[in-house]
């Protein structure tokens, strides 16, 4: 059914790319937030709430980061390969907008 859904709407694979993309996204946002809160905090206690949280966002970006690279979705070291990605991501959610 998933590949019927994908196959209609034109995204064929692409769909793990933009949940991990989306996700990456989301990590990296939580480690900027979780940095941000630690310098407005006061007290000790709470800022190694937010410390340990900041070091789980980390993890979670890295982890994510690891998977995208693996699966081939992002290529940090090679802008070349990483542009074209990026178009084609792009080409698609165009054209789904005239579907």
């Amino acid at each position: 059914m998933i590949q019927f859904i994908q196959n209609l709407t034109g995204m064929g694979g692409m769909t793990d790319q933009i949940i991990a993309t989306d996700f990456l996204v989301s990590a990296k946002s939580a480690v900027r937030n979780y940095a941000a809160a630690i310098t407005e905090t006061a007290t000790p206690e709470l800022k190694a709430v937010l410390r340990e949280q900041l070091n789980a966002a980390i993890r979670s970006h890295e982890n994510i980061t690891n998977y995208m690279v693996a699966k081939g979705y992002y290529h940090p070291h090679e802008l070349r390969e990483q542009l074209q990605i990026d178009l084609t991501a792009s080409d698609t959610a165009l054209h789904l907008a005239e579907k």
